[in-house]
């Protein structure tokens, strides 16, 4: 039963390009499935194979997830990652058929992205600017950047030097499915990120050969754990309340682009998203601050 489960994740990575952090995702989530099937089938892995697997064992493990009190959110993540599992599995002909077919996945609500004000994006993007260590200067660079392009944050840690054009104001940046994008950077985060280059990189490489862009003390790549810590820290000391995830600067450039007029279409290749209706969740956030201001802004909205 692993040796599926292993094929597919190099499926989801060399083939579909999911990152690192989707594929563990994936895997942990068909590892819990695998223990659900052999603990019903007897305990004994090594004479248990998906084929049998059937709609109703499916549904006995939906039933299991929810005893145990796991919120729908996650519950449809899990159904989702066994729904392409078994899609692929079928396709290979590995099985001759899926089980999942018609499977529903419990409802649940788009919850909207939680983006900083302009005001609070300022207060974060000086915060590193108030030391001259080069890991305070990466910092700086990585914030400007991210609210400059919209990046995933999997996506910055994965630049290298090369990647950016620091004479023509571009980055390259590559996302889902290997796919390339160039977007624009503007002349201030160009300026932090050309000061992080040339004074604070050269201090943090250890090795003459490295072509990652941001790197942490020993060196390395910086991980996508280790900038959510830098920024959680920042966070932190620029007195900013709200609630901060990896993706917050991403929300806010999107967020930001659309209220300043920008069309959904181009937020959208920006952004990187195969569907416009997946960016389509940022125009709710645009209305309610068109909303704010006419209630401020109309004499007879306060009656």
């Amino acid at each position: 039963m692993q040796e599926s489960v292993r094929n597919f994740l190099v499926y989801l990575t060399t083939v579909k390009g999911f990152s690192n952090n989707t594929t563990e995702a994936y895997r942990n989530d068909l590892t819990q499935l695998t223990g659900f099937v052999v603990s019903k089938n007897g305990g004994f892995e090594s004479r248990i194979d998906w084929k049998i697997v059937d709609r109703d064992m499916l549904l006995d493990y939906m039933g299991h997830l929810k005893e145990r009190r796991y919120a729908p959110t996650t519950i449809a993540r899990k159904v989702a990652a066994l729904k392409s599992f078994f899609s692929y599995m079928a396709t290979e002909d590995i099985l001759p058929a899926d089980p999942t077919e018609g499977l529903s996945s419990p409802k649940v609500g788009r919850s909207l992205p939680n983006p900083l004000t302009i005001g609070q994006v300022e207060l974060l993007l000086q915060g590193p600017r108030r030391s001259a260590e080069p890991a305070a200067r990466r910092s700086a660079a990585m914030f400007e950047l991210l609210y400059a392009t919209g990046m995933r944050v999997t996506e910055l840690v994965s630049l290298n030097i090369g990647d950016v054009n620091l004479d023509e104001h571009y980055v390259r940046c590559r996302g889902k499915g290997f796919k390339e994008r160039i977007i624009p950077v503007y002349p201030e985060a160009i300026r932090v990120l050309k000061t992080y280059v040339e004074d604070a990189r050269p201090a943090l490489r250890r090795r003459r050969d490295e072509q990652a862009l941001f790197l942490n003390r020993r060196g390395d790549r910086l991980t996508r754990q280790g900038f959510w810590l830098i920024l959680k820290t920042f966070a932190r000391q620029a007195g900013i309340n709200a609630k901060i995830t990896p993706h917050t600067l991403r929300h806010s450039f999107a967020t930001h682009l659309l209220r300043g007029g920008a069309a959904l279409r181009h937020v959208q290749e920006l952004l990187g998203h195969a569907s416009i209706s997946t960016t389509q969740v940022y125009t709710r956030l645009a209305d309610d601050q068109l909303r704010d201001e006419y209630n401020r802004a109309h004499p007879r909205a306060r009656v």
